[in-house]
């Protein structure tokens, strides 16, 4: 295990790639999507498409900067970094990562809501235009303990197959995306369809369903396409974590 490097001194696309994942663990932080310490997000290695960085284990999301975070291979080597790694969190990330190679940050969460509507066996509802925005690259896979089944890894890959995002049944949401800034649209888009969805159901009142046309359109729009999606709101986020969180790309 190597001693950890200052920021300054990793190469330009690392640097790059570092500072995108540190603003993900802040904005998972600022938006209140953490789970203490244990969920995780990852980015693939520029240049190394069979390694990853991904959060130290024990570090708050608050806490984590561009240079706290690890550099693992696919062997669950540590290259970079000076602490554990989280093992589930090394075999849901490699998982996506090794099987989609157009896939460069993983997201996973266990979000109250996210949760929530894993449970439920309707899945994600066409409640909402944050629902239908995302609906059509929704997977679900079914719960296992990921660290004790065999064949997990080789489901997780399965299940999402070709999708951005996926509810892992009983577990949270991921998401993912080819930049940092649309694994976070995609995930932020299906947390607020499941907030939505569960304040909806809690209300106990009959509900009104958007036409199949308005969902086919918004799937459309919201679908993956040829270019990544979310660099508008990337942007904005980012001047948000500049202002109130500098210390990320430390």
């Amino acid at each position: 295990m190597a001693n950890v490097t200052s920021f300054a001194d990793y190469d330009g696309q690392e640097r790059g790639v570092r500072k995108d994942l540190a603003a993900l663990y802040r904005l998972f932080s600022h938006f209140g999507w953490t789970d203490l310490i244990d969920t995780h997000l990852s980015a693939r290695m520029p240049g190394k498409p069979e390694e990853y960085l991904i959060n130290p284990y024990g570090e708050m999301f608050d806490e984590i900067t561009a240079s706290s975070l690890l550099h693992m291979n696919w062997d669950a080597e540590v290259v970079t970094g000076d602490a554990e790694p989280n093992m589930a969190g090394h075999l849901i990330h490699t998982a996506v990562l090794r099987n989609r190679p157009e896939i460069n940050f993983v997201l996973h969460s266990h979000t109250r809501a996210g949760c929530a509507v894993s449970v439920m066996k309707e899945g994600l509802m066409p409640l909402s235009q944050h629902a239908n925005t995302v609906i059509s690259t929704v997977a679900y896979h079914d719960y296992q303990v990921v660290t004790q089944a065999e064949d997990e890894c080789a489901l997780i890959a399965r299940d999402l197959g070709d999708n951005y995002l996926m509810i892992m049944r009983n577990h949270g949401l991921l998401a993912c995306g080819r930049t940092a800034a649309e694994a976070f649209y995609y995930h932020y888009f299906l947390e607020m369809a499941c907030k939505i969805q569960v304040d909806v159901l809690g209300a106990g009142v009959e509900m009104v369903v958007p036409d199949d046309s308005a969902i086919a359109a918004l799937s459309s729009y919201g679908g993956p396409a040829d270019a990544p999606k979310g660099d508008r709101y990337w942007t904005s986020l980012v001047r948000m974590l500049e202002r109130k969180q500098p210390d990320y790309v430390n």
